[in-house]
């Protein structure tokens, strides 16, 4: 029989004895204050300590290129090309003017006319509001994380330092201990839908799921270190209604469910994510597509329909955008969700880059990959607005619905409103954009013709 040398027993026991008082302080400092949605201000001790550490070393770092007569470069915020919003007809008049002398009402073709078209394309090359918008965000001060700003170069044997011990600390902390409370989180889950999809229906069922989800999203919540604040609360999303909300990240949907109670909306997939959305339906009336079906507008929205009309349901959440942009603006609402004909609840939610980028670049990470970087930034700290409900009026149509929607949520985030289809993520632009500029340009020539020919 194998025996354990004094110094062998000693580690083991040295062990047991640290796993013990770390699974101890995760119950008291973070799993059961979860449970109760309380805190104790700790991460917003780290968070004040973090924008010290991040002041001193951007200042340091200011100061070590000034020492080096090295020129600041700081990013830009207005845009490379600075634009006025004018029409096609009035930048074209201002060109023959300076150009030719020609009136606008000329009626043939100017070769001046092509400059506008020229200017217009390279421009939009040099700084296109939409490519630009998935790309991360540019930082007014370095974070100790990636380095966006071409400031934050070497400067100092210290600072070096510095960013090791960040690692050292991210990594080898942070990163086991966010571990083990995802783990938790999503194990408790699993188990507490499963055991509360066998009891009946009923008012202790609804409670019982409602609290276990609100739990679990809170214990994962503290996986990332979130702070949240959450504004405007007796806006919150009610039964029978659908909750709408810009996208920045996947992690929105827990942002938003550790303050309220949700169903969702989504395809079905397998593996562990599979085994976490069969394990919550039973409990809760989400909402799960087949990936035959998401195709399916009219199948779409007839399940939505009959979900919204039971005011005993929870409300639906939908992320209009259907694509995650990075956190500076608000991109096209698919108008699907405003059809349906129910009270729709906007929520604006804006991050702090500072902390850590939550935005997805789908395109460049995938999942696993995302999340870690996730799990070994600083913190994820954000807003949450809740605006009040909102209506389709008469004279309204579903995309005029839409927009008017997604103006609200944008004016209160300070995100730039954009109309344009965040699925140019991935495919190129459509012929109809192309045809409405020739559209526009012809007809102001035609007009041209048509007003010659009456006068």
């Amino acid at each position: 029989m194998f025996l354990l040398l004094p110094f062998d027993s000693l580690v083991v026991n040295l062990l047991g004895i640290s796993i013990t008082v770390l699974f101890t302080l995760l119950l008291v400092f973070i799993i059961v204050p979860a449970i109760f949605g309380v805190s104790f201000g700790i991460r917003k001790i780290y968070m004040k300590t973090l924008l010290k550490i991040f002041q001193w070393a951007t200042l340091r770092i200011e100061r070590g290129a000034k020492e080096k007569n090295h020129p600041l470069y700081k990013p830009y915020v207005n845009g490379i090309i600075a634009k006025e919003p004018t029409s096609l007809e009035e930048e074209i008049k201002e060109i023959r003017r300076s150009g030719s002398g020609k009136a606008l009402d000329t009626p043939e073709f100017e070769l001046s006319d092509i400059f506008y078209f020229c200017r217009k394309g390279i421009e939009t090359i040099m700084d296109d509001e939409v490519t630009k918008r998935f790309s991360a965000e540019e930082l007014e001060s370095w974070n100790l994380l990636s380095r966006t700003n071409y400031n934050f170069q070497y400067i100092s044997l210290r600072l070096t330092v510095l960013w090791g011990l960040g690692v050292l600390i991210r990594y080898c902390f942070l990163l086991p201990l966010r571990i083990a409370l995802a783990f938790t989180g999503i194990s408790l889950l699993v188990t507490g839908t499963t055991v509360v999809g066998y009891l009946p229906n009923g008012r202790c069922k609804d409670f019982l799921s409602k609290h276990v989800h609100l739990m679990c999203y809170r214990i994962c919540v503290r996986a990332l270190t979130a702070i949240i604040t959450y504004h405007d609360r007796e806006n919150r999303p009610r039964n029978g209604g659908i909750c709408v909300a810009n996208h920045t990240s996947p992690i929105d949907v827990i942002i938003l469910a550790s303050d309220g109670y949700y169903a969702m909306v989504g395809q079905i997939h397998g593996g562990l994510m599979g085994v976490i959305q069969r394990a919550m339906v039973k409990a809760c009336p989400h909402v799960w597509f087949e990936r035959s079906e998401v195709k399916d507008r009219h199948l779409v929205a007839r399940r939505l329909t009959e979900h919204v009309q039971d005011k005993s349901k929870l409300p639906i959440l939908i992320f209009p955008e259907g694509t995650c942009i990075n956190n500076t603006s608000v991109m096209m609402f698919k108008k699907g969700s405003f059809e349906i004909g129910a009270t729709v609840y906007p929520v604006a939610i804006k991050y702090d880059p500072q902390f850590g980028d939550a935005f997805w670049n789908s395109s460049k990470y995938g999942m696993v990959t995302y999340l870690l970087r996730m799990m070994t930034s600083w913190a994820i700290v954000c807003s949450v607005w809740y605006l009040p409900p909102m209506t389709r009026q008469p004279e309204e149509d579903a995309v005029q619905f839409a927009n008017r929607v997604k103006s609200a949520i944008a004016r209160q985030g300070g995100l730039v409103d954009l109309l344009w289809d965040g699925g140019l993520k991935r495919e190129k632009v459509k012929d109809a954009f192309k045809e409405e500029q020739q559209k526009l340009y012809s007809k102001m020539i035609v007009g041209s013709h048509e007003d010659r020919s009456r006068s």
